[in-house]
């Protein structure tokens, strides 16, 4: 089968359940930092939405930001590939296939830096995309403006940006628009705070800073789309179907979320929204991001420790099960939903009901496992303000997020650390817990005291105590010390699985 190429696509006829997008490229207006799976599974599908519909001619021009990376896989299909999104709509099963055709090029950042300079210095660049991990937007002290390239990302954005005001000698309309998509909080502003500090550690001048904070948007943003990546075990038989050798396939969910806070009108040029597509312009995007980190992923940090002692191992299996798909649902709609003070119940109801739905997507196989990572700091983001809200709010506790916090706090004493990683025991099989490796030592030796005979309801109370992982002692919370201490005792003595299911009955 011959490799996926423009060429290729001129030939042959394409299945008619595929879109194509255009094959003449425009001008090269966005350059991305970032060329995997999620990127182009989100931002450059989004930016060929805007150009099947005639509101956007431009093209990508992807950099590989660090050494080792698939820009020459990339390049060897012309920048094609092809986007499989797959899930529930309306209760149905839905497949749609398209063959993303927007990047022109892509370049290794420590290969061909000059290159990726003359993109930057270039009339036609508007945009500057990222994703560069949450680790990528970080302080480099180290980096030099000398470094070619440098070696944070933030440094290279700076350089670039130096490189574009010295080009068009600091021109006020040759700014950019800086979208970053990295999972971090207030993304964007985080980003324009390392640029500024780089630009005075290098002693750059002062009219460049200016030009920086005067010239330059920076949105933060907040992202939403599960993506699988490559689908390994399917692509042949895709492949064969579509009649082309892909080799950068790429499988994601039907969802998407893309909230932009900033100017509208930035909103104007990027008319996403006059499309249909879920994108949210807003001056103050912390309502939707606490809505998203509280019903998706505090769903996801509720439902993971209990369905996993439960016996489950993936999301699917978690929703399919009859005792746990309700945990889920009910504390998502009797104890997630309540506690938040936001006003939209329409909105928030259809969130739930969409992370639902998610939930439930049979293309995605999400093991419970790999969700359990940094179990501690994501309860305390997720889930831990929550509980606390509903408990101030109606002065009472929420017993099923209490339930979850009391499995957590379980998974902690079911093993012991080795090479960094709590090995655990689920019935005879092993699996590694982990975390932050402070957490896992103080947790792992306060259950060892209770190996010792120190009773339950004390080695909650220091479990609870444990300041540095909740950010607070929740032993002043009314009643949480006796609710998880009780559940835990109920724990040892019948397990998690009788546990839960005398609640659900």
């Amino acid at each position: 089968m011959e490799k996926l190429s423009r060429s290729l696509l001129r030939q042959i006829q394409v299945p008619a359940n595929v879109t194509v997008g255009p094959l003449n490229l425009g001008p090269e207006q966005v350059l991305q930092f970032g060329e995997g799976n999620f990127l182009r599974a989100f931002v450059g599908w989004l930016f060929q939405q805007l150009s099947l519909a005639g509101k956007f001619s431009g093209s990508i021009v992807v950099v590989q930001p660090i050494a080792q990376g698939m820009s020459a896989a990339i390049n060897d299909q012309q920048g094609l590939y092809t986007l499989l999104l797959r899930g529930l709509e309306q209760g149905q099963l839905v497949e749609k296939r398209e063959i993303v055709t927007n990047i022109s090029r892509a370049l290794n950042a420590y290969s061909q830096w000059a290159e990726v300079v003359a993109v930057a210095e270039s009339e036609q660049l508007q945009y500057i995309v990222s994703n560069t991990t949450e680790a990528g937007i970080v302080l480099d002290e180290q980096d030099q403006l000398a470094m070619q390239p440098p070696q944070s990302y933030p440094a290279k954005l700076t350089a670039l940006l130096y490189a574009r005001y010295q080009k068009f000698q600091g021109a006020a309309d040759k700014g950019l628009v800086i979208i970053p998509c990295e999972l971090i909080e207030n993304n964007g502003k985080t980003l324009r705070q390392i640029v500024l500090q780089l630009a005075t550690n290098w002693q750059l001048p002062a009219e460049f800073i200016t030009w920086l904070k005067e010239a330059n948007t920076f949105v933060s943003t907040l992202v939403d789309r599960v993506v699988t990546g490559y689908p390994r075990e399917e692509a042949a038989t895709i492949c064969e179907r579509l009649g082309y050798q892909d080799d950068l396939l790429v499988a994601a969910e039907l969802y998407h979320l893309w909230v932009i806070e900033g100017p509208e009108t930035l909103a104007a040029r990027l008319p996403f929204r006059e499309i249909g597509l879920n994108i949210i312009w807003t001056a103050d995007q912390r309502k939707y991001r606490e809505r998203k980190v509280r019903i998706l992923n505090g769903a996801h940090t509720t439902g993971i420790p209990v369905s996993y002692q439960y016996g489950l191992d993936t999301v699917k299996e978690m929703m399919d099960n009859p005792v746990t798909g309700n945990f889920v649902r009910q504390a998502i709609y009797q104890e997630i939903l309540p506690a938040l003070a936001d006003s939209d119940r329409e909105a928030l109801d259809n969130l739930a009901a969409e992370v639902i739905n998610r939930f439930n997507n049979p293309y995605i196989k999400h093991y419970l496992l790999s969700i359990l990572l940094n179990s501690s700091s994501k309860y305390r983001a997720r889930v831990l303000p929550s509980l606390l809200d509903y408990q101030q709010k109606y002065q009472k506790l929420p017993r099923r997020l209490v339930f979850a916090l009391s499995c957590l706090l379980n998974v902690y004493s079911l093993g012991e650390i080795v090479a960094g990683k709590l090995t655990c025991k689920r019935d005879k099989t092993e699996f590694a817990m982990q975390d932050d490796l402070a957490t896992l030592e103080l947790f792992t030796a306060i259950w060892q005291e209770y190996q010792q005979g120190l009773p339950l309801e004390q080695v909650t109370a220091k479990l609870l105590g444990a300041v540095q992982v909740w950010g607070q002692d929740l032993n002043k919370v009314p009643h949480l010390t006796e609710a998880v201490s009780k559940f835990l005792i109920e724990i040892k003595a019948l397990g998690v699985k009788a546990v839960l299911d005398n609640m659900q009955k």
